[in-house]
């Protein structure tokens, strides 16, 4: 029987084709179709309201670069199977299916003890079960235990599919241009040379592009200073839901909420489809922001004007400084918020948060782009750019800041 063509209109990249029923399958399946209730951005659209897209939206662009490139690299006389080529295809759709709404929110509050790319794996293991072991080849890619180990580099490496597509999308919904990578130039450069992912020396602009890009976002999108504070308001009302929630308090939320907010959960209620992991097949946006909207007018004065603050866009206020805050200085906000709603220290230190902002964007030693000349030889980016070296490149940038609530 002929498979049924499938295509998707993509506002990035236009019309993407599924190639076959296997990853067609793979794309209806739940745990991929819950990251339509996810936002890519988390707490962006506060800062850039265009920013509506969701993981779902990145899963299915990322596809789309995987199989450009994996036909990029077919083009240059690699052998990749169709086994293969639906392998990395399906490791790079689900490569996000273990994130949770907000995702880092989620990781300082209610899952604390395990990490996104963890749930991502017992995911797929648990859809291989399903599936009589048809995914083992796409967990060893993602694992980075398959042989040919470039395959793995595109899903998760310096230059993998998985950063082309979240940055140009990000910035085509933030309307940040600088964003704006060529991806397209950047695939058609690709090649492997002794099983390491290499660009040809005619991409080396593209790549300049690229990382110049990544810093930009960084700043501009991922931690604008607005995005940071509606993120750290976000982690002290649900810390504050979990404190009273633990404490005995019958909080609103849907039971997979609520599961988390009354728990610490461990790796072994995740673990064999654990408790944990089937809670947390259910949660998603939708679950975080309806039971924000009912705390609203919750008694417990903390958590309802954080709810509030939440709902209705009335965020922290931040601070971005060189140096730390000082203890005098945040001692004053928390007599001040005793004083103006009657609440202990404790309950006050909920209205700020102070610490360090940091981005690293490039390590060599974390996994080179290597540059490809003519004549075979080989070179790390840092060492191919006239434009930028290692210094700049890997810089780590550290800022502090202090966010609280506005008098």
């Amino acid at each position: 029987m002929s498979e049924k063509r499938k295509i998707i209109n993509d506002p990035v990249f236009g019309f993407i084709n599924i190639p076959n029923d296997f990853i067609y399958k793979i794309i209806q399946h739940p745990f991929l179709q819950r990251l339509n209730r996810i936002r890519q951005l988390g707490l962006a659209p506060f800062v850039y309201p265009g920013a509506q897209h969701t993981r779902f939206h990145h899963s299915i662009g990322a596809m789309f670069l995987m199989d450009e490139a994996l036909k990029t690299l077919k083009e240059k006389g690699h052998d990749i199977s169709k086994e293969e080529t639906d392998a990395a295809l399906t490791a790079i759709l689900l490569h996000d299916i273990g994130h949770g709404p907000f995702s880092h929110v989620l990781e300082h509050t209610l899952v604390t003890n395990i990490h996104h790319e963890t749930i991502s794996l017992l995911l797929m293991e648990q859809m291989n079960e399903e599936w009589q072991g048809h995914l083992q080849m796409a967990i060893d890619i993602f694992t980075d235990n398959y042989p040919k180990r470039f395959l793995h580099r595109l899903v998760s490496g310096q230059l993998d599919v998985d950063r082309l597509d979240y940055l140009r999308r990000d910035s085509f919904f933030t309307g940040v241009v600088e964003g704006n990578i060529g991806s397209a130039r950047i695939i058609k450069m690709l090649d492997v040379k002794e099983d390491k992912l290499v660009v040809e020396s005619k991409g080396i602009y593209s790549i300049e592009n690229f990382l110049m890009s990544r810093r930009l976002m960084y700043w501009q999108v991922y931690l604008h200073k607005t995005a940071v504070a509606a993120e750290k308001m976000m982690i002290n009302t649900l810390r504050r839901a979990k404190e009273l929630s633990m404490m005995g308090e019958k909080l609103f939320a849907s039971p997979a909420l609520s599961y988390f907010l009354s728990k610490e959960s461990t790796m072994a209620d995740f673990k064999d489809n654990g408790e944990a992991l089937r809670h947390f097949v259910n949660l998603d946006d939708n679950d975080i922001w309806s039971a924000l909207k009912v705390w609203v007018s919750h008694p417990d004065t903390v958590l309802s004007v954080l709810s509030d603050g939440m709902v209705n866009r009335k965020l922290f206020k931040i601070e971005i400084t060189e140096e730390k805050s000082s203890e005098e200085k945040m001692s004053g906000y928390i007599a001040s918020y005793m004083k103006k709603f009657g609440i202990t220290a404790q309950e006050a230190a909920y209205f700020l948060s102070s610490d360090i902002l940091t981005t690293d964007m490039y390590s060599e030693e974390d996994d080179s782009i290597d540059i490809i000349y003519k004549n075979g030889e080989v070179k790390d980016i840092s060492k191919a750019s006239d434009m930028l070296n290692i210094e700049l490149l890997s810089k780590k940038v550290k800022k502090y800041y202090f966010t609280y609530l506005r008098d």
